[in-house]
């Protein structure tokens, strides 16, 4: 049965599983060659397949085979394909300005194996490019094809290292960027400064994702700002909310300011303190156990 190994592959830094017919086992980090549905392609390959890594592809089926380990002639091959790249980004932008198009042009991608020339922009609408694909085609003679994408896919083609000093992490292992709120960075107490929490794309982090369940779970576990509790020490008010160190700032009704551990809650009182209910709308009574209070 053939073994499959997960590779890195394209501009767009696409991963995914491919199949080697040959007996020789690939190491983490070596280049191969690989048939892709795309065409012949420069890939890396970054580990041996397994269930695991099928279940973070969310796929079972192999995109293609790898046919060898590139040597040194496909070395100079690439690099050869890099430098037509860049007559074939000129060429391209002449062509958007002469024909005024309202389109950016942000990078080109020329596969190993010369199947097509692939051509990233940004447009803020849709654009009738017909006529541009045709005068391209006819100019260097091979499939053309143009892929509409947007800033943060542009990140991942031309960033290279974040804040964090290591190489963004749009270009190196995700596979879907998911949209990131300020609310994220709100829970963690970030910095709300945008300067300081956005990425090379201009958007959120992507990190700021990445702890954010766990933020979250952690702090329906903990007593809501605002609300009554009760502890060992008495009853009081929460005034805030440590969420990692799983612990509530009180304030007892003798004017203490204590950091209590949640699992030092024995009850957490819903609304207001009872007895200030009753002198705004006098004496109130309820019957035990009548919900006044929630067990933690």
């Amino acid at each position: 049965m053939a073994k499959r190994y997960v590779v890195r592959y394209g501009s767009m830094r696409h991963i995914a599983e491919f199949s080697a017919r040959t007996p020789r086992e690939y190491r983490r980090s070596e280049n191969v060659i690989v048939r892709s549905h795309r065409g012949t392609e420069w890939g890396e390959v970054l580990c041996e397949a397994t269930e695991r890594t099928r279940e973070y592809l969310g796929t079972t089926d192999p995109a293609g085979k790898i046919l060898r380990v590139a040597g040194a002639e496909d070395e100079r091959h690439r690099d050869q394909a890099h430098q037509q790249e860049r007559d074939y980004f000129t060429g391209c932008a002449e062509m958007i300005v002469e024909r005024k198009m309202p389109m950016q042009l942000v990078d080109v991608e020329h596969l190993f194996g010369g199947e097509r020339i692939i051509f990233y922009y940004l447009a803020e609408n849709r654009v009738d490019f017909r006529e541009l694909v045709k005068a391209l085609a006819r100019r260097f003679r091979t499939r053309i094809e143009m892929r509409q994408i947007g800033v943060r896919d542009e990140a991942k083609l031309l960033a290279d290292y974040g804040d964090c000093g290591k190489p963004t992490c749009c270009n190196t292992h995700l596979q879907q960027m998911p949209p990131v709120s300020m609310k994220m960075a709100k829970l963690q107490k970030a910095t709300l400064d945008p300067t300081k929490i956005s990425g090379r794309c201009g958007r959120l982090k992507c990190c700021l994702r990445y702890e954010y369940d766990t933020y979250d779970e952690y702090r329906r576990e903990l007593p809501g700002v605002g609300k009554w509790i009760v502890t060992r020490e008495g009853k009081g008010k929460v005034l805030a909310q440590e969420i990692l160190a799983r612990k509530v700032l009180v304030s007892y009704e003798d004017n203490r300011r204590v950091l209590v551990d949640a699992a030092d809650v024995l009850t957490v009182v819903s609304g207001k303190k009872r007895n200030e209910g009753a002198s705004q709308g006098g004496p109130q009574s309820s019957p035990p156990d009548s919900g006044g209070a929630e067990r933690n």
